[in-house]
Parts: structure tokens; C-alpha cells; sequence
């Protein structure tokens, strides 16, 4: 199986790439759309020209947070990998292939109590957002991603604490 993992990580990049580029042409339309109701020099065209310009502006900001997010899981995962302690899914599942939501909350206690006993050790925490994501709680799963990635660049993460 690990010899497949290469070409998903390849596929999910060149979609994310794609999207990320599909992207910035709507941005750069949007953009060009305000720069040119501003330059109508109306006050109902500025306006709107520099409200307009607020929404491409945000998009840049939050793509890149995305992007830089993913490259750090991704460097976490490789120093986790190089140490043997990547999460390991072997939760059952059922035969549609989704995972037994009982035995994903059994399961989550020990990386809670792990993140509990030690919240600044960035390794805890990617353990905790596996756990959040394998019980169904993507929101609390990219918290603790975010968490794990400031500590794991040096930042303090104590005002995330579950």
C-alpha cells in the first residue's frame, strides 16, 4: 500500500494546484472588475470598486494560510514518519468503508489525555486531529492541525487548549 501513497500525494497536489490557479484568475478577474469601477471616479463606483477590491484580498490571505498550513503538516508527517510514530488508521469499519464512529470515540481518549498531560508537544496534537477527524469532528481536527503546526514552529499554542 505504501507504494500507491506517492502517486495520491502527487494526485492531491496537482488538484490543489489546479484549484489554487483556478482560483487566482477568478481573484484576478474580480480584481480588475474593482480596479475599473474605481476608476469610474462615481462615488457609487468607488465604493462598490473598493468593497470589491476587499474580496481578493481576503482570498490571497486565506489561500496562502492553507497553503502554509499544508506544507507544515506535511513536514510534521514526514518527521513523524522518520520517528515510526504516524497515526495508524485501524479503527473497523463497515463495509461501505466508513469507520465505526463507537470505536473512533474509544479511541480518542488516550490522544486527549496525551495532549492534556503535555499541550505544548506538537506531536500530541497531529495525533489529536487523527482522532478528532476518524470521530467525525473536522472542525475541532483542522483546530488541532492549526495547533500542532504553531508548535511546531516554535509558537505558543496554549489559548488552544480544548
Amino acid at each position: 500500500m505504501s507504494e500507491h501513497r506517492p502517486a495520491r500525494r502527487r494526485t492531491g497536489l496537482v488538484a490543489a494546484v489546479a484549484l489554487t490557479a483556478l482560483l487566482a484568475v477568478y481573484v484576478w478577474l474580480v480584481a480588475l472588475r474593482a480596479v475599473q469601477l474605481v476608476a469610474t471616479g462615481t462615488t457609487v463606483g468607488v465604493v462598490l470598486g473598493a468593497a470589491l477590491l476587499v474580496a481578493p484580498l481576503l482570498v490571497i490571505a486565506l489561500i496562502a494560510r492553507e497553503w502554509l498550513l499544508a506544507l507544515d503538516v506535511q513536514r510534521m508527517a514526514d518527521e513523524l514518519a522518520a520517528a515510526g510514530e504516524l497515526p495508524v488508521d485501524d479503527l473497523p469499519r463497515s463495509p461501505s468503508g466508513r469507520v465505526d464512529r463507537t470505536a473512533a470515540r474509544a479511541a480518542f481518549a488516550p490522544h486527549r489525555d496525551r495532549v492534556e498531560a503535555d499541550p505544548g508537544e506538537w506531536r500530541g496534537w497531529y495525533h489529536l486531529a487523527f482522532a478528532y477527524d476518524a470521530a467525525g469532528d473536522r472542525t475541532r481536527a483542522r483546530a488541532a492541525l492549526r495547533t500542532a503546526s504553531r508548535l511546531h514552529r516554535g509558537k505558543d499554542a496554549r489559548r488552544d487548549l480544548p
